[in-house]
């Protein structure tokens, strides 16, 4: 377990810092920006590697690298790329239903939490 702790710790870092980069030479290339493209260019990069990984370590018998990589690495990089493997996963289950919730309510919700985590801190803080 503390080995597995390690492993998605140690990718975390490593994706963290990718996502600066990534962040950091986009902003370099376009320049300053109203749009959010650094943090879309993150979250299409990210979710692309994990189509990318989930089809290699199912057929390369790589699963064991999921924590490292799935978790540690593109989780640092991107959560983006779990939501929408999930997503994707329930869409090919045949599941759209589940998948138009999971959608809805992970984005609506995640900005409601956003919004009110705002509000209490603009309180506690102001």
């Amino acid at each position: 377990m503390i080995s597995t702790m390690s492993l998605v710790a140690l990718g975390g870092a490593i994706g963290a810092a990718m996502r600066f980069l990534v962040g950091v030479g986009v902003m370099r290339l376009s320049g300053p920006a109203e749009f959010p493209m650094a943090i879309i260019t993150v979250n299409v990069i990210g979710s692309f590697l994990m189509g990318v990984f989930v089809v290699a370590a199912a057929h390369k018998g790589l699963n064991h690298l999921s924590p490292f990589v799935m978790t540690g690495i593109l989780g640092g990089f991107t959560t983006f790329s779990a939501f929408s493997l999930e997503t994707v996963t329930l869409i090919e289950r045949g599941q759209i239903a589940h998948a138009g919730a999971y959608m809805a309510l992970s984005v609506g919700l995640s900005i409601g939490g956003l919004m009110l985590g705002l509000w209490i801190a603009r309180g506690v803080f102001a």
